[in-house]
């Protein structure tokens, strides 16, 4: 991973890197700390079935309207599956296969791939819907059939957007999502924002010196329903179910409290890898600074030096998971239950 700021400099007539406004705006953006914008596939569907479920969910069963690539605003309870007739989904090619037998992996290709598009909490909800119509629109319009919808009901608004694998006009194309599209698509996303008149940023996380990666949306879900029944007045608790804590994260605290109590310390074969990683963003970095005072940006190239300077240090899920555990273990509580402990709370 390397900043590439660097890279897309231009030479000046001495043969030295040169930076353009827009990189330097670039710069300023990330060390200014301006929100970052998301965009993830959050999966997809390999049958009718899934499609029209999915679709139900992000529409609320029929309560929140679905706007298709047509201008079309879809609502009620029989919208899901009047969009998955009109998409003629049962003549795509990966319908062709049997569905695999209870317990089998299932080989078909994706119907449809689900992406959220994200921003902040206290983001204008409009303006990320405007932002999303634009989106869509650019990448997929006249060649992938698709349909969205604006959530606002927790505090950062996101659009869900379903768009159908198969091209409409070249039988056998599909869309395939790398892990450079979705840069490109976050980088796309946030200038589709910062046109809105929202401040938007879209970097890499390793060049924000965040090592922690995301949890995946299962995981996600389960931890917020635990924070949020944690958070709620004891009286309010009586009569109601405690969330199930995640099964991933139980069983990676279990680890990690079988290290600890043996008194190993917590690594993760991945611990070198990051601080490879940490050292190429550190250097480019600096190399960028360098080249800010060349140009005469002194002031920013000392933003960038007390960025990287502040960056947190490069921590595992293990090592961070030990730490807690040591520091919350000593005022846990006689009675407390396994899982309202913090660690699986998120």
């Amino acid at each position: 991973m390397t900043l590439d700021i660097v890279s897309y400099g231009r030479r000046g007539p001495g043969g030295r890197l040169r930076l353009g406004s827009d990189e330097i705006a670039q710069v300023q953006r990330t060390v200014g700390r301006v929100p970052e914008v998301m965009v993830k596939v959050s999966g997809g569907a390999r049958d009718l079935g899934g499609v029209e479920a999915h679709l139900r969910y992000i529409s609320r069963h029929g309560k929140l309207p679905l706007e298709t690539d047509e201008g079309l605003a879809q609502q009620g309870r029989g919208a899901a599956r009047e969009i998955v007739t009109d998409w003629q989904l049962e003549l795509c090619r990966s319908q062709c296969k049997p569905k695999p037998a209870q317990g089998e992996k299932d080989t078909r290709a994706k119907l449809v791939h689900n992406i959220v598009l994200s921003m902040p909490a206290g983001t204008p909800p409009q303006k990320v819907l405007a932002a999303a119509r634009v989106f869509a629109r650019e990448n997929f319009a006249l060649q992938h059939r698709y349909a969205m919808v604006l959530h606002t009901d927790q505090p950062h608004p996101h659009v869900h957007l379903v768009v159908k694998c198969e091209h409409e006009f070249e039988p056998g194309k599909r869309l395939y999502i790398r892990k450079d599209t979705l840069r490109l698509w976050r980088e796309q996303f946030a200038a589709l924002m910062r046109e809105q008149g929202v401040a938007a940023n879209a970097t890499p996380r390793q060049v924000r010196g965040q090592v922690r990666k995301p949890y995946r949306d299962p995981i996600h879900h389960r931890l917020r329903a635990l924070r949020a029944f944690a958070q709620l007045p004891v009286g309010e608790r009586d009569g109601r179910r405690t969330p199930k804590p995640s099964l991933v994260m139980r069983t990676k605290l279990e680890k990690v409290l079988r290290d600890y109590r043996a008194g190993r310390v917590a690594f993760d074969a991945d611990q070198a890898k990051l601080r490879d990683t940490r050292q190429v963003v550190l250097e480019d970095w600096h190399a960028t600074a360098e080249i800010l005072r060349r140009q005469g940006e002194a002031r920013l190239a000392a933003q960038v030096d007390r960025f990287t300077v502040g960056m947190p240090a490069v921590q595992t899920d293990d090592q961070r998971l030990t730490e807690r555990w040591r520091d919350v273990g000593k005022l846990r509580t006689p009675g407390r239950t396994y899982s309202q402990r913090p660690e699986l709370e998120g």
